[in-house]
């Protein structure tokens, strides 16, 4: 028989302010997380390949999009001032790079305008792909 008084029990409480610090640390850490994993979007459906190669060195990004807009990092660029926009980067480091983000829906004749512009200011180029 339990004859201890009922009101001197102590009341179980669950503390959840600390709920609250862990909340809005991952919310910020996710928030960070996301905005570092690919600063390169512009949306491609780039065609695919079974070997992948990748590169260390300086890197030009130039994106061909099925509506035919050239973008140099994330840039639009007109496809007279093309090469100009390309030489730019060309002072920055000795051996520059250029990968090439194509639609793969992109006629090969509007692929050939960034290789000729390669080809001129005689840089590398690599064509970018997906893994299948």
């Amino acid at each position: 028989m339990n004859l201890r008084n009922r009101k001197n029990r102590i009341a179980a409480e669950v503390q959840t302010s600390a709920m609250n610090d862990i909340m809005f640390f991952l919310l910020l850490f996710f928030l960070i997380a996301s905005t570092i994993t690919n600063p390169n979007v512009i949306k491609l459906a780039l065609p695919k390949s079974s070997t992948s190669l990748s590169v260390t060195k300086k890197t030009v990004n130039v994106s061909v999009r099925k509506d035919l807009k050239y973008f140099v990092d994330k840039k639009e660029v007109p496809v007279a001032d093309l090469q100009t926009a390309i030489a730019a980067y060309k002072t920055l480091a000795t051996e520059v790079t250029i990968v090439l983000y194509a639609d793969k829906t992109v006629a090969i004749q509007d692929v050939v305008v960034v290789m000729d512009a390669a080809q001129k200011l005689n840089m590398k180029l690599v064509l970018a792909t997906e893994p299948k």
